[in-house]
């Protein structure tokens, strides 16, 4: 059996990117003829797996999303795949792995009105209600259960057409038996000693992480605690802007900028605190990373697992909306806490929940829903393309 799976842009860091390798990796481990399409890809393919370029040329991002769900859309069924399996929005897919939040929602929140007079909006919105809307019949992988209701509002989504996902963490980000030799290791390199706490903020956007944020907050902690802190921001992005902010908030010295880096469990390891102070982020894997790896956690509540960190009382959540000052005072007061009942009580929170599951998921949903074609009780979208091509209609207006 043969499952394509589509994805516009895939470089290695992108915590949907992994997700994809991963459910890939999965299916080609079962037995399944695994290729992927996409508009562009960076770095090593999943083994066993075929990966197809569809460049989309154009000047506008809208406009490149548009022409590559129409070029993959033709490709897969050439291909005759018999399940399709999607990661960005696109007509033709049986299975949609939900990582964006709602882009109806997000236009009339964040948008001018005008906006929606333009090619973008048209592009994207149509993309959107071929998921969601009337009459297509995807299911809907949602990693963050909160969006339901918010598609539900905006398309009249039944909700059987829902999954919700268990967190997907790497098992290596696990602390281990060898989580203190990990810990010499990292610390060694950036030259720490012990009394030196170390404060990590990973992630592929920093702007969207909040970089300037959690540099604010570590210039504004007070004296006696500045001097014993350093801070490493680790992450496939330009940093030069953050490098910049960091100078002129006096702590460029104690900063140290890594780019991307594969060896994250020894960097989770060697750290004292995850700084997290997003302003956006669909669900914050690397939340879940810190917490299976034991290490205390600093966020703000747009994370979808955020709620996890509060679950655990692994860290804290500050509410929004966002505030500089409560940013400052939460990091002053962390570290001046005991950091290792953060730590206790992460890893026991992971020690009694699924949270590498997600992969296991995908994989029973995607067996069943090949069951039912086989069985004549679930027609592919292929056949059902065949009988009558997807509307663009299904949003409300």
């Amino acid at each position: 059996m043969k499952i394509a799976l589509t994805i516009l842009h895939y470089f290695p860091y992108g915590g949907m990117q992994r997700d994809l390798f991963a459910i890939a990796q999965a299916c080609a481990n079962s037995g399944y003829g695994v290729r992927i399409f996409a508009e562009s890809w960076q770095g090593p393919h999943p083994a066993g797996c075929e990966v197809e370029c569809l460049p989309s040329p154009g000047r506008f991002k809208a406009l490149r999303a548009h022409r590559f769900a129409l070029a993959a859309e033709a490709r897969v069924a050439q291909w005759e795949a018999d399940l399709v399996l999607g990661f960005d929005l696109m007509p033709g897919l049986d299975v949609y792995f939900a990582a964006a939040p709602c882009f109806l929602e997000s236009v009339h929140a964040e948008r001018s009105p005008l906006y929606r007079l333009t090619p973008g909006y048209r592009h994207r919105s149509r993309l959107e209600a071929a998921v969601f809307g009337e009459p297509s019949q995807t299911r809907i992988l949602l990693p963050d259960p909160r969006q339901e209701p918010v598609f539900r509002r905006w398309y009249d989504t039944p909700a059987g057409r829902f999954v919700h996902l268990p967190p997907g963490v790497a098992e290596d980000r696990r602390a281990g038996g060898d989580a203190g030799e990990l810990r010499a290791q990292g610390r060694a390199e950036f030259e720490l000693d012990d009394s030196t706490q170390l404060l990590l903020l990973m992630g592929s956007n920093l702007l969207r992480k909040g970089c300037d944020r959690a540099l604010k907050a570590f210039a504004a902690l007070p004296a006696h605690r500045r001097s014993r802190a350093r801070m490493l921001v680790v992450g496939a992005d330009d940093p030069q802007s953050m490098r910049r902010l960091a100078g002129r908030l006096g702590v460029g010295a104690d900063v140290t900028f890594t780019g991307a880096r594969d060896d994250v469990p020894r960097l989770l390891q060697a750290a004292d605190l995850l700084l997290h102070p997003a302003r956006t982020s669909k669900a914050g894997a690397v939340l879940l990373e810190a917490l299976v790896a034991g290490l205390p956690v600093l966020t703000t509540a747009t994370c979808g697992y955020a709620l996890k960190v509060d679950a655990a009382g692994a860290g804290v959540v500050l509410r929004e909306p966002f505030k500089q000052a409560a940013l400052d005072l939460a990091l002053a007061r962390m570290l001046d806490d005991n950091l290792g009942a953060y730590r206790r009580r992460g890893l026991a929170y992971a020690a009694r929940h699924d949270l590498h599951g997600q992969r296991r998921r995908v994989l029973a949903e995607i067996d069943g829903l090949i069951e039912g074609m086989n069985a004549g009780l679930i027609r592919s979208a292929r056949a059902r393309a065949e009988e009558a091509p997807v509307s663009d209609a299904g949003a409300r207006p």
